[in-house]
């Protein structure tokens, strides 16, 4: 039995349906697993003591009754097995706060994904570090660039460099008489640059979510935007079919996985519109529940598989305890 702690947002505030972390949640309870709970406005680092005022939960695939929460208490996370980093963004300075106390249980304690790297691979700046791979993309909040890359490639996407879910995502017309109110918007908005993107047509066939487990590619989700809408986030009403990987998306799953499997990025999605690579999801991956939904693999007992690998081949190091069998 494994003793496993889940940074998460509210229990309150999931959707039962698609929520990834509670698919990670029954899987552990399936294996035997001992699970705790708690929001990230509840750690508190004493010297180098890292607790959390957390408590013990037991979760059902039931939407009337999904979770039953115990009496709070202050866990020592460095006593835990495993923690799952598993908040939303956005990715902001509280966000980054909290991967820097999980760091430091390293090496006793398994933390997925590894803190440092979630800090350090932010989904729209980790991705630019394979820009052949992507469409034309620009990263400032300077107007004289964004209106040369606009003269040079037309249509385009504007999106916050820290956003989420498609919130705050604008597709600008070449000649488009909004761009202005739109820089004015995004500059009193966003004090950190913003994402410009060459637009790509072929969204309206989908914006396909892969989801990768320690490099591999396991399952794919094409996410199809509504009629009116560029956005195929399925918390924007994007319609979920299921998809294999053409050889253009397994040559991109095949570049990108020796990386993440260095940088500990057990789970990781990743997204791709018309064989253009776009985002790499490292933060709070969704897709799980949905894949499953629709008829693909039921990818929890898999990422579990790999994340007690990991954590055995962390004991085997020497530089932890003896995982209990």
């Amino acid at each position: 039995m494994l003793e496993i702690a889940v940074q998460m947002d509210p229990l309150e505030r999931i959707n039962f349906a698609g929520d990834s972390t509670f698919a990670l949640m029954l899987e552990a309870k399936r294996r035997g697993h001992r699970l705790w709970f708690y929001t990230p406005d509840r750690l508190s680092l004493e010297g180098d003591r890292l607790t959390a005022r957390a408590h013990r939960i037991d979760v059902f695939d039931d939407p009337s009754r999904y979770y039953a929460l115990g009496e709070a208490t202050d866990l020592e996370l460095g006593a835990m097995d495993v923690v799952l980093l598993r908040q939303d963004p956005p990715f902001d300075l509280a966000y980054i706060t909290s991967t820097h106390f999980l760091e430091r249980l390293a090496p006793r304690t398994l933390v997925v994904n590894d803190p440092a790297h979630v800090r350090n691979a932010p989904e729209k700046i980790f991705v630019m570090a394979f820009a052949d791979l992507m469409p034309p993309t620009l990263i400032t909040r300077d107007r004289a660039a964004m209106e040369r890359f606009r003269a040079k490639h037309g249509e385009i996407v504007m999106k916050p460099l820290y956003g989420h879910g498609g919130a705050a995502v604008f597709k600008v017309a070449a000649r488009d008489p909004n761009f202005g109110s739109l820089f004015d918007m995004f500059a009193t908005t966003f004090r950190e640059p913003w994402v410009v993107q060459r637009f790509l047509p072929e969204i309206v066939k989908g914006d396909k979510r892969i989801l990768l487990i320690d490099g591999e590619a396991m399952g794919a989700i094409n996410r199809i935007p509504a009629d009116d809408d560029i956005r195929s986030n399925l918390v924007r009403g994007g319609a979920p079919a299921a998809s294999e990987l053409n050889a253009r998306e397994r040559d991109i799953c095949a570049r990108l996985g020796p990386e993440l499997k260095r940088r500990g990025l057990v789970f990781v999605g990743i997204d791709v519109i018309d064989g253009w690579l776009t985002e790499i999801n490292v933060t709070s991956p969704t897709g799980l529940r949905a894949l499953k939904r629709i008829g693909g693999p039921d990818l929890a007992p898999p990422l579990f598989d790999a994340i007690e690998a990991r954590l055995r081949a962390l004991r085997a190091s020497g530089r932890s305890p003896e995982l209990t069998p």
